[in-house]
């Protein structure tokens, strides 16, 4: 499995999380346990793009569709981690199922649809257009090693958008 292909399967996997929660919303106890388990996943997801993904498309990257450069793309994608990051560390202060909680989910799920679509759109078209298939599977047998030694309890950290593109990756 290429990377691009592990990334748009994480990304129906956060679409359908997203969506059992609006189902969820009179059930606390399923709506507590729905996010617990998607707010661990976004956060090794964002990590493992962080690692594998972006750093690639930084080296090899031009830019795909509505973005100039593969600098832009990933500055703005980094962004919007810290930004879904930053919803739902917000929606772990108010009690579950309760009117602050439910717009601070909304609000990461908002942020999530958002970077998923300008992901899929730039970053993704670009890495396809750059890299040859064969890279791509290696890296996703990182990307899917890194997720998988992270199933719960990983804690990304915020980072600068523009140190980790100055950095190519590495910060």
């Amino acid at each position: 499995m290429d990377i691009v292909d592990c990334i748009l399967a994480d990304h129906d996997r956060q679409r359908r999380l997203f969506a059992a929660l609006d189902e969820a919303r009179g059930d606390t106890e399923a709506a507590g346990a729905i996010f617990a388990h998607l707010r661990e996943f976004l956060e090794a997801h964002a990590a493992a793009e962080e690692r594998f993904f972006y750093p690639r498309l930084l080296e090899c990257g031009k830019g795909a569709l509505d973005s100039d450069s593969a600098a832009e793309t990933t500055e703005d994608a980094i962004d919007d981690h810290n930004d879904i990051g930053a919803a739902a560390d917000k929606a772990m202060a108010h009690e579950v199922g309760s009117d602050d909680w439910w717009k601070c989910v909304d609000e990461a799920h908002y942020q999530n649809s958002k970077h998923l679509s300008e992901e899929e759109r730039q970053g993704l078209s670009d890495l396809r257009r750059h890299v040859p298939v064969e890279e791509r599977v290696k890296l996703g047998v990182k990307y899917l090693a890194f997720e998988s030694a992270h199933p719960a309890g990983y804690d990304r950290r915020e980072k600068d958008p523009e140190d980790y593109v100055e950095s190519g990756g590495k910060v």
